[in-house]
This record gives C-alpha cells, sequence and structure tokens, in this order.
C-alpha cells in the first residue's frame, strides 16, 4: 500500500476499544491523563460550553470538519485534553494515537479592559459569573464575535501528527469540541485560556459598590454638625463601660475585725477562741473577780464592827 492509499475504515466501536487500550499504556507508564467523557449525545449544557461550541460553528472556515471532530468525540476518542495559558494539548485515538496541539493568542489587552467596563456592577459574585447566571446583556458582550471573550480563527494555530494536510483534521476538531465539554465542569478555563483573570470583572463590581457606600455615608450629619445647625446643645450619649475599663476581679467581702488582724487560717481560730460566749445579753463575771470584790469589801469595813476573833491579840 501506498502512502497515499487511504488507512483501512475503522468502525466506532473498534476506536473505543482502541482508545481504551491507549489509556491503559499511559496509566502504567505513570502519565497522568484526562480523557474527555460525556454523558449522553450533548456536547455542552452550560452556557460556557454552549457558547464555546457556537462560537466555533459560526465560523464557516472551520465547519467543514466540525461534524467529523464532534463524532470522534462522542466516540470517546479522545484520550486526554489539557488546558493550559494559550494552549491546548490532546491525545485522539484514531487508526492510531494522535498529538493535537492548538495555541491561542491571548485576549487584546484593549479588549478585556472594554469587555469590564461595559460588564462593572453587572455581577455579583464569581459563583454568578462561573455558572452562567448573567445578564443577556453580559452574555452579549463576552460572546462578541470581534471583541468578545472567544477565538476568532485568526487567533487559533493548530497541528496535529495524523497524516492529514488540512489545517484543520478531525482530530484537531475532537479536541477544540473537547474544551466546550469541559468549560461545563470548569468555566474558569476559559479565562486562563485567554490568560486573563476572571476575578478582574468581579472586582470592577466591587468598585461600583463601595462608591454607592461612600455615598450614602456622606449624606449622614454628625451629631456636632446637627447642633451647629439648629443652635442646640445634644446631651452627651450615655455610654457602657467598656469590657477593659471593667475590674477583672470582684470586690473583696469585707471581714471581720477579728479577722482582719492576719489572713492565716490558724490565727483566725486562735482569736475566735479568746472571744467569751454569750448568754442572756450579759457577760459571765469570773471566779477570780468574785474574790477580789469580797476581799475589798472586809478591807472596807469599820475596826469597832470587826469580829471578835478579829479583835483577839494573836
Amino acid at each position: 500500500m501506498s502512502w497515499w492509499s487511504f488507512k483501512p475504515y475503522i468502525s466506532a466501536a473498534q476506536k473505543k476499544t482502541n482508545a481504551l487500550k491507549e489509556i491503559a499504556k499511559l496509566t502504567e507508564k505513570g502519565q497522568v491523563i484526562s480523557p474527555v467523557k460525556l454523558e449522553g449525545k450533548k456536547i455542552a449544557a452550560t452556557f460556557w460550553g454552549k457558547a464555546w461550541c457556537n462560537n466555533l460553528e459560526a465560523y464557516s472556515d472551520l465547519a467543514y470538519r466540525l461534524p467529523r471532530g464532534r463524532s470522534y468525540l462522542r466516540n470517546g476518542s479522545v484520550v486526554d485534553l489539557q488546558i493550559g495559558p494559550g494552549n491546548v494539548t490532546a491525545l485522539v485515538s484514531g487508526s492510531s494515537l494522535y498529538r493535537v496541539s492548538i495555541n491561542i493568542r491571548p485576549l487584546v489587552g484593549t479588549i478585556w479592559s472594554d469587555i469590564q467596563q461595559n460588564c462593572a456592577g453587572q455581577i455579583a459574585s464569581v459563583i454568578e459569573l462561573l455558572k452562567g447566571g448573567i445578564s443577556d446583556h453580559v452574555m452579549e458582550i463576552v460572546t462578541r464575535k470581534s471583541n468578545g471573550l472567544f477565538p476568532s480563527p485568526d487567533e487559533i494555530e493548530m497541528s496535529c501528527s495524523c497524516p492529514d494536510w488540512a489545517g484543520m483534521c478531525k482530530h484537531v476538531a475532537a479536541a477544540l469540541y473537547g474544551v466546550g465539554a469541559r468549560l461545563d465542569q470548569t468555566p474558569e478555563m476559559l479565562f486562563a485560556l485567554r490568560q486573563v483573570d476572571h476575578l478582574d470583572l468581579i472586582a470592577q463590581a466591587g468598585d461600583v459598590t463601595a462608591l454607592t457606600r461612600e455615598t450614602s455615608a456622606a449624606k449622614v450629619i454628625a451629631a456636632g454638625d446637627l447642633a451647629d445647625v439648629f443652635g442646640i446643645e445634644l446631651a452627651p450619649a450615655f455610654q457602657s463601660p467598656s469590657v477593659k475599663d471593667r475590674p477583672l476581679t470582684a470586690k473583696p467581702k469585707r471581714l471581720k475585725p477579728h479577722a482582719r488582724q492576719s489572713s492565716k487560717p490558724s490565727t483566725v481560730k486562735k482569736l475566735s477562741k479568746q472571744i467569751p460566749p454569750k448568754h442572756d445579753g450579759k457577760p459571765k463575771v469570773s471566779q477570780a473577780r468574785h474574790r477580789t470584790k469580797a476581799k475589798a469589801k472586809a478591807m472596807a469595813r469599820p475596826v469597832g464592827k470587826r469580829s471578835k476573833a478579829a479583835r483577839k491579840p494573836s
């Protein structure tokens, strides 16, 4: 068979079997691969995936090879697909395993600035942007042919290791459709592919929100200005003490008089034992004190009144 002869026909089932064999070989070699797997016949189901595929089909110079590429993708022939900044690489299984390389130019700075300006304040969050929950006006801006996010044919350079001489073979078309399918799962890859930061669109919305808050705050009249306008004095607002001004510990309880002398428990106990017990509200008189009083009375008696025993000489 000469080099210009056509290769034998391979059915879709055989292509799928060949693709599975190639995946197994690459996995055994330790290569990390990311095949494109479709759920059903639809290539894309979300806004970003559909917009990518619609952009490809909008150019007549790409349309003639796209149908074969869709068939290859649906058959599971895209064994591996990697998307990076400005570059797409793929392994597509056909009669052999072919290597596809697609280079996409970065988005022109003036176009990106124009997109940011037109979308300012219209995208509430990153989740809203990536899920495609954006307004029709924003959709129209990012999908414009001349100055939108999606690349035009003159911004795409493609190559394949297959012997097809066409600029875009069916293997390249399958890889391009694979990008649309991948954007269903990770739409931020579109911004990485065009080498722009999708957070710039959210930042513009945040600036508008901050400006609105500043304008609203400027309309509030301070308390001092209010007093000057109406010629009145406003009582100072009560301010509860902050946590820093409050005491760290509670006020200690006041000790009893006998317990102030010492903080030691043993001393307090000794002092408490010396306090005479109370009874009927009057303190008891000790026996020693009673004898002292009796002796004093005896000494105070007149001499003539002493007893006979006392007057006898010794």
